[in-house]
């Protein structure tokens, strides 16, 4: 079987071309873009700082796809189980892994698409000063794998209810949670009944240090897993819910 007749490249395609069939596309990447530039412009103070570096734009990354990615996730399954056409998916010769898949990477290529339309804010960097070029290709980096790690904490939740809204709002929740694990806001509701080791356990989930780590040009191993990690248990729990639709 050739790559291009692969289910899940077959999938991914489909779901990619879904996106621009619709307004979504073009509404998300028009905000995305707005928004980061904007938040890096004013509230970041990219030119007030006197730095060539794209830290003020990257900071605010996690917060905009805090509502944004979860808009993205909220129609992966949902709106097929509110068709009714969640049920002849999985009837086709392929496997609940496969679908999941699929869809994940076609919702995962938008984001990179999104982001990947920022890269003249580097270019703009670049020719006023001399960044550290590294730091920056870390940042895109870390910035697409957490839109990753929240579009599959999105999947999941979209799996698991017909209305997108409430998988919408579920998901901001979530994320936000895992997003200030290792911070206080979270840390202080553990603390009182959990020991030590499970407040460290807590901690280490947290999205936002991972994320600040490879921002700061880190690249350790130890992020990034954390990251690809996360990706491949939202998505098992995606097929296991699924699964049991499936089976019911």
């Amino acid at each position: 079987m050739s790559l291009a007749m692969h289910p899940t490249i077959a999938v991914a395609r489909r779901e990619f071309a879904a996106y621009f069939a619709s307004p979504l596309a073009a509404v998300f990447i028009v905000l995305f873009l707005a928004l980061s530039a904007a938040l890096a412009f004013y509230l970041g103070g990219f030119f007030e700082r006197g730095q060539a570096d794209l830290q003020p734009f990257f900071a605010f990354h996690p917060w905009l796809y805090l509502f944004l990615v979860p808009a993205v996730g909220m129609r992966l399954w949902a709106e097929e189980r509110k068709s009714g056409t969640l049920e002849l998916l999985l009837t086709l010769p392929i496997t609940a892994w496969q679908a999941v898949l699929g869809k994940f990477l076609a919702g995962w290529a938008l984001l990179g698409l999104a982001l990947a339309l920022t890269v003249p804010m580097w270019w703009t960097v670049s020719w006023l000063g001399d960044p550290d070029h590294g730091v920056i290709v870390a940042s895109y980096l870390g910035s697409w794998l957490l839109a990753g790690a929240m579009l599959a904490v999105g999947s999941a939740l979209s799996a698991a209810t017909r209305n997108q809204i409430v998988a919408f709002v579920v998901t901001v929740v979530v994320c936000f949670v895992m997003m200030l694990a290792g911070h206080p806001l979270v840390q202080d509701a553990v603390q009182g009944w959990a020991p030590r080791a499970v407040l460290d356990a807590v901690a280490a989930l947290s999205f936002l240090t991972h994320v600040q780590s490879i921002q700061r040009g880190v690249l350790d191993l130890r992020d990034v897993l954390f990251f690809a990690l996360s990706i491949a248990a939202w998505l098992c729990a995606t097929v296991l819910v699924l699964d049991a639709k499936k089976a019911g």
